[in-house]
């Protein structure tokens, strides 16, 4: 193998397999959606006390997080759209909570990755 200077990778085979197991193009698409998702600091203060409270309505999230009902709820669509949140009624009550245990965990990993940073 000729040396180009660049990082050494000898076995084509491997190579194939590793480009076999990349994610297609749609996949990646909807991950980068996610992540997008994450970039707000509104909304990841929504999932946070989610986290933490399990299921609380507009006016207690509001509370919590000192932003006004109508800022809130326009942050819980976007999340309700991506299946980070679910949403339960209860007469004129809506409930919100975590989708699923993922959400939570992606939530725990990253906030485990960003103290290791700082750390």
């Amino acid at each position: 193998m000729k040396d180009d200077g660049c990082c050494r990778f000898d076995d084509a085979h491997n190579m194939r397999e590793l480009v076999k197991m990349m994610p297609s193009e749609s996949e990646l698409f909807d991950l980068s959606d996610l992540f997008k998702l994450f970039g707000d600091s509104s909304r990841l203060k929504i999932l946070f006390v989610l986290k933490e409270g399990k299921e609380l309505c507009v006016r207690h999230i509001s509370e919590c997080l000192g932003m006004s009902m109508s800022a809130v709820s326009h942050q819980l669509k976007p999340l309700r759209d991506a299946k980070l949140i679910k949403s339960r009624r209860e007469g004129k009550e809506i409930y919100y909570s975590l989708d699923d245990e993922h959400v939570d965990e992606l939530i725990t990993i990253a906030s485990i990755h960003i103290s290791e940073l700082e750390g």
